[in-house]
């Protein structure tokens, strides 16, 4: 079990946009690239640059090192019809995704400390993976909850009246998704 483990807002300022979660992102204060030559603007990307950048956007959204991200990518590219629809698909159905989408925890580094050290009940199982896939009909239980974060929960999944639990109704849609990811970026650059 791998994680990111540098610097936490590095990729935000390059991006110029804020990725995380916390409430002190510099992207706030700073929206220019960082270094000596930040504020000048920098150099103009090329198209391999922005799918490049685009597919680090996603990995450090959801918190998955290249190895997973690429067997989604194979997976995905597997099936039939729309790969990109896939690849978000398989990033949002992971059970860290899921916990924070719920509101469980406040970011999705909460919801995989929380997964990892038992306080996740998938079906009333507990579970010790971040990457589990959910399926249809799956309830997430947290354990020892204390209070519900208030977060738009999509509508692939459900939220119980007292936020004690959590169920996953369908599958989910691209459309909906709250990060700004353009996944055909990301197909384009695994397909050269």
């Amino acid at each position: 079990m791998a994680r990111k483990l540098g610097p936490k807002h590095k990729l935000c300022r390059r991006v110029g946009e804020k990725l995380c979660s916390t409430v002190k992102c510099p992207v706030t204060r700073r929206n220019y690239p960082p270094g000596v030559h930040g504020p000048k603007g920098g150099q103009k990307r090329t198209e391999y640059g922005t799918q490049l950048l685009e597919k680090q956007k996603a990995k450090y959204i959801y918190g998955i090192l290249e190895r997973q991200f690429k067997r989604y990518y194979t997976n995905a590219v597997r099936k039939t019809g729309d790969t990109s629809v896939y690849l978000a698909q398989y990033l949002e159905r992971r059970l860290d995704n899921v916990v924070y989408r719920l509101g469980l925890t406040k970011t999705r580094n909460a919801a995989r400390q929380a997964i990892v050290h038992g306080h996740v009940l998938v079906n009333d199982h507990r579970l010790d993976r971040p990457s589990y896939a959910v399926t249809t009909d799956d309830i997430i239980r947290f354990v020892n909850l204390k209070e519900v974060e208030k977060r738009e929960v999509p509508a692939w999944l459900s939220l119980d009246k007292e936020g004690q639990f959590g169920k996953v109704v369908g599958a989910p849609t691209v459309e909906k998704l709250p990060e700004r990811l353009n996944m055909r970026l990301i197909i384009e650059l695994y397909s050269r």
